[in-house]
């Protein structure tokens, strides 16, 4: 049994075979989910857990180099938004900040390796972890 990062056997089964370029995604409870994409459902209830929550022991394990986010986050999500950002200025690498729509954030999870649904019920609580080289 491990002793310690997460515990959870899907969410470390997905991080460990992920290459170089190969994205995971991070949602809130409403982000729809494309049939061809692994769900790793881990909403309990409204709010559990919570987005940051799930995205802070992801970013532990995963080394990053791009995150994608929806532009509507800026306006409908600032504090959100603001968490995501010290998130990525922590962090031990360069890490790009890539914006788009919410239309094409949902469509880019048809290629990520899976999305992490959490319980997160503010707008726009959603992102694209693109994994970066650990040499």
């Amino acid at each position: 049994m491990k002793r310690n990062g997460i515990l959870n056997a899907d969410i470390s089964r997905v991080l460990s075979y992920m290459g170089h370029t190969d994205t995971l995604a991070v949602g809130d409870c409403g982000l729809p989910i494309p049939e061809e994409t692994e769900r790793i459902d881990l909403a309990l209830k409204s709010g559990v857990p919570s987005f940051m929550e799930v995205l802070e022991e992801v970013a532990k394990e995963m080394k990053i180099e791009k995150v994608v986010l929806a532009e509507e986050i800026r306006e409908k999500n600032p504090d959100i938004h603001e968490e995501i950002l010290d998130l990525i200025n922590k962090m031990d690498t360069a890490c790009e900040v890539a914006y788009v729509s919410h239309v094409e954030l949902k469509a880019q999870t048809k290629t990520c390796k899976a999305v992490i649904r959490t319980g997160e019920t503010t707008p726009y609580a959603n992102i694209i972890l693109q994994s970066a080289c650990l040499f």
